[in-house]
């Protein structure tokens, strides 16, 4: 790890918001493809009962 001197907590604080903010827009997008998935998935079985 390199040095970071007396700005290293606010380097790694930088660094830890970061991180959490991109696992945040990574489980976002899973819940909404999810929720995607469903809602296309009922429109198609319900375009298979029509005919």
């Amino acid at each position: 790890m390199p040095e970071l001197g007396k700005y290293a907590a606010e380097v790694l604080s930088a660094y830890g918001v970061s991180l959490l903010l991109l696992a945040a827009l990574v489980g976002l997008t899973l819940l909404r493809g999810r929720a995607a998935r469903r809602a296309l998935e009922e429109v198609e079985a319900e375009a298979g009962r029509r005919g």
